[in-house]
């Protein structure tokens, strides 16, 4: 009997007309939310110089970062409804993971430099504007409380907006630090309060960054999403009535917000049909969320070339 293939892809998910209503639905948040922050950082830049204060400056680099960040959301929004060609068969859901990690690096390196700067300024602090600071920075806890409110609607619908919605509301807490270390500079006259600050916000900024940076270079590298347990992938599978063996079992994440599968099943009864593999795609999303399964069946795995693995393999 001839191999079966099944590709199952959950409608909610590749419906191009699902997608699209959830572009509408978000489109005007992402440009409301990505325009108030851009102007945000353009403030904070101009006034952190006026002010000498390396927190500010900090925040501002911060919150480039939160645009940077939109961007990505954004664009992994439309590129989610990217239909596939003959040469990019998966479509460009991909690229999302890439923006991600240019996302991270950039991050880490302007947190390089500020970094260096405050380390300078312990030797030589400067005047520091406590009064402008604070204003500056109170303007972003309303910038990024707004924001975030534009994405609270969608945050459990959607991973890529609840990442949107959660990483605003930290941004709110983060420039009322910067609020409490202007008024310290204000109340205390003490200059090194503001180079104190901005290492604080940078070991922040370096927190957030580094799962950023590890989670897209992870999926840069094809490594199971870490939703995933491939071992109870590979135990639901081997449970599974009529297959004697599971091997070539490979997981991998198509973009930052969907899973594929192939694996083949040794089944000496290969008579269960369409019906079987369909079952068995619509279980792997619904428990897994694996949404982009192709399963091959073979009546003798030793025809096999890829036969056998292992049954359990290192994490």
């Amino acid at each position: 009997m001839p191999d079966r293939d099944c590709t199952h892809q959950h409608p909610a998910e590749h419906d191009p007309k699902c997608d699209s209503r959830v572009r509408q639905s978000f489109g005007m948040a992402f440009v409301l939310g990505t325009a108030l922050n851009a102007g945000y950082v353009l403030v904070q830049l101009i006034f952190g110089i006026f002010a000498h204060s390396l927190a500010l400056i900090a925040d501002a680099g911060h919150n480039f970062g939160d645009v940077l960040a939109l961007f990505l959301v954004w664009g992994a929004t439309y590129l989610a409804s990217t239909p596939s060609t003959a040469r990019r068969t998966y479509g460009l859901g991909r690229s999302s993971i890439l923006a991600a990690l240019a996302n991270s690096v950039l991050l880490l390196i302007a947190v390089g430099g500020i970094t260096w700067e405050a380390i300078r300024r312990f030797s030589d602090p400067g005047e520091v504007g406590g009064k402008t600071v604070m204003i500056v920075a109170a303007i972003g806890i309303v910038i990024n409380g707004i924001t975030a409110l534009l994405f609270s609607a969608g945050r459990k619908r959607d991973l890529n907006i609840r990442g949107a919605f959660l990483h605003m509301a930290a941004d709110a807490a983060v420039s009322a630090g910067v609020v409490i270390a202007g008024l310290l500079i204000l109340l205390t006259g003490m200059r090194w309060i503001d180079p104190v600050a901005s290492l604080i916000i940078n070991v922040v900024i370096v927190w957030g960054t580094w799962g950023l940076l590890r989670d897209s270079l992870a999926m840069a590298l094809d490594v199971v999403p870490a939703s995933v347990d491939p071992n109870a992938v590979r135990k639901y599978l081997e449970g599974l009535s009529g297959v004697t063996a599971v091997h070539d079992l490979h997981i991998w994440p198509l973009s930052t917000t969907r899973t594929a599968l192939t694996v083949h099943l040794e089944m000496p009864d290969a008579s269960k049909g369409d019906v079987f593999l369909q079952q068995v795609c619509k279980r792997l999303y619904a428990e897994f969320q694996i949404e982009h399964s192709t399963i091959q069946i073979e009546q003798n795995a030793e025809a096999c070339a890829l036969a056998p693995d292992p049954g359990s393999l290192p994490q």
